[in-house]
């Protein structure tokens, strides 16, 4: 990073010479690490048994159930407006999230399964007079806070190193790859940007059909595994997670 801002500077004037290339080498690397998720079902069922069984703020228990069941980035849920939500659109309930509010900035589709749709009717009454779903309870026309989730989870009893937030995302990514739906569907529903151009040409297409019937059945699965159906092998054909063939019927051949 230094070397590419002196690159600019020199570029425009502002410097004589790339001195970030002197600490090449002499800095150590910055390490990213995972943000910690539950990822074992059995385990994915107790934490959705914990967030259901929130005793909180109404409002907060429906970021929590949402986190879950839309596994959207936690800035992109915080910051959902009612404008956005159309639960009347023809292909299907669903909540458009412009492309400025995305990491990738580009606009982003979400289908609303069933469940989603419940939670956000009964959050209407509480919030719907205003601008966002999830409004700050402090400072008026702010929506909230970005460590309200995480603070709930910690209420809950899960500790900072063992889910967070964003650790929804994860915990979707790994049960969905795991249960054999297309890397490219599960992809675009995370808004992960394409590896290449040729990847990005596709992804115009969204694979719009199939991540609805993907999210419906993501759905019915965690409802599964919150009522403590420990033995999958024994969850109704309809709440199974796994794709059909009839799942993918829309899908074309990936380039």
């Amino acid at each position: 990073y230094c070397e590419a801002v002196f690159t600019y500077a020199v570029a425009v004037g502002l410097a004589e010479r790339n001195v970030g290339a002197d600490l090449r080498g002499a800095l150590a690397p910055c390490r990213t690490k995972n943000r910690p998720a539950i990822t074992e079902p059995q385990a994915v069922g107790k934490l959705l048994r914990a967030v259901w069984g929130y005793e909180g703020s109404p409002t907060t228990s429906a970021a929590l159930k949402l986190s879950a069941l839309l596994f959207v980035r936690p800035g992109e849920l915080r910051q959902a407006e009612w404008a956005e939500i159309d639960l009347d659109a023809p292909e299907g309930p669903r909540w458009l999230i412009p492309a400025e509010k995305m990491k990738m900035r580009a606009a982003h589709y979400v289908p609303l399964a069933r469940q989603a749709v419940e939670i956000i009717t009964d959050l209407y009454p509480l919030t719907g007079s205003g601008r966002y779903l999830f409004p700050c309870n402090r400072t008026a026309g702010r929506c909230m806070s970005n460590m309200t989730v995480n603070a709930a989870l910690r209420r809950l009893g899960y500790e900072q190193g063992e889910h967070c937030a964003h650790g929804f995302r994860a915990m979707a990514s790994t049960l969905l790859n795991e249960q054999g739906w297309p890397s490219d569907v599960i992809e675009r529903q995370l808004a992960h940007a394409p590896r290449n151009k040729v990847r990005a040409t596709y992804n115009r297409a969204e694979h719009l059909p199939e991540r609805r019937r993907m999210m419906q059945k993501w759905a019915d699965y965690l409802d599964a595994l919150r009522k403590e159906i420990d033995d999958l092998k024994s969850i109704p054909e309809e709440q199974l997670i796994s794709p059909t063939p009839a799942d993918l019927l829309d899908r074309e051949p990936t380039p």
